[in-house]
């Protein structure tokens, strides 16, 4: 028999299992329960104690009864210490509340399970040292806002908390000028055109996001051609609202995935020299947070992406 152990219910989450769900995986029901925590990561905490069937100890493989009292308890994450590191950053503009950054291509934004080192931030911290601002907390100082791991281009960092919020409150007023160029696949028949769809965390794939009318949250791309190339379309898009992977599920939904997205187009490329979706932020305009000047800065494009554009025209 188990070791039984006394809940506390400040720190657990307890649910009692309907008929419905009678047989099913304790695992598996779990994971449906708290659909932002992996399986993986829920079969974990049955090791560490944290997961009871009326108040008693359980293994992951256990099947459920209709009744059960299941409990679970999420323990606190201890953040890594997140230590300086000397990678060239490209500067755009840097003064005393602001740095605007061209992130490279394969850069992770902040650190994260798995990328705890050679990110932006630790490239950040030992750039400016103390000077970055402590709103989003140890892993994430003087991140507003972020790209993609593989996508390119101008990022706005926070030095200080006044910056922090002050440009917070211009991207949730979408105030925020932000273009982007992207290569898609097939041709594109208008000029131009506006996906407003709202997105939302995919139902089945929690790495991934979606079209989601229920659950999702507003999301708006405006688009337009900048040059054809038969099987493929150079565009502009500009965003209204910045949600995770806006542009990329936006212009999958309507049948024009980003060239080089695995995740929402075809898997295989066909320019083995891509990594990742052909996206650049390009320009950043945003009103400074000290001066209420207007500012605007450009990102002048990526070698691979100058590459694309010349091999496809050679092509088309």
């Amino acid at each position: 028999m188990e070791e039984e152990k006394t809940l506390d219910k400040n720190e657990w989450q307890t649910v009692v299992v309907e008929e419905e769900d009678e047989g099913k995986r304790i695992d598996k029901f779990l994971s449906e329960f708290m659909p932002d925590m992996s399986r993986s990561y829920i079969q974990k905490l049955f090791g560490t104690g944290n997961v009871m069937r009326n108040e008693m100890g359980v293994k992951p493989g256990y099947k459920i009864c209709a009744g059960d009292k299941i409990s679970i308890s999420i323990p606190e994450a201890v953040e890594p210490k997140i230590e300086p590191e000397n990678i060239p950053l490209e500067i755009l503009y840097e003064d005393q509340d602001v740095i605007l950054i061209n992130k490279q291509k394969g850069m992770v934004v902040h650190p994260a399970a798995g990328h705890y080192s050679g990110t932006l931030v630790n490239a950040l911290m030992y750039h400016c040292h103390d000077q970055l601002s402590g709103i989003n907390g140890v892993l994430r100082p003087g991140i507003v806002h972020r790209i993609d791991r593989d996508t390119t281009g101008v990022l706005i960092v926070c030095k200080n908390d006044m910056s922090h919020n002050n440009i917070a409150a211009q991207l949730k007023q979408h105030s925020i000028t932000r273009r982007y160029y992207a290569v898609v696949y097939g041709n594109i028949k208008e000029e131009d055109g506006t996906v407003n769809a709202p997105i939302g965390r995919h139902p089945t794939d929690r790495k991934k996001m979606a079209i989601n009318y229920k659950n999702g949250k507003e999301a708006v791309t405006h688009y337009r051609v900048v040059e054809r190339f038969g099987k493929y379309t150079w565009i502009e898009c500009r965003l209204e609202t910045g949600r995770t992977h806006q542009i990329r599920v936006h212009m999958s939904s309507i049948g024009h995935p980003l060239l080089g997205d695995t995740v929402y187009g075809p898997t295989k490329c066909p320019y083995g020299f891509l990594t990742g979706q052909t996206l650049h932020a390009y320009i950043l305009g945003f009103i400074h947070p000290r001066t209420g000047e207007y500012m605007e800065f450009c990102a002048s494009l990526p070698d691979y992406f100058e590459r694309l554009i010349r091999i496809l025209r050679t092509e088309s």
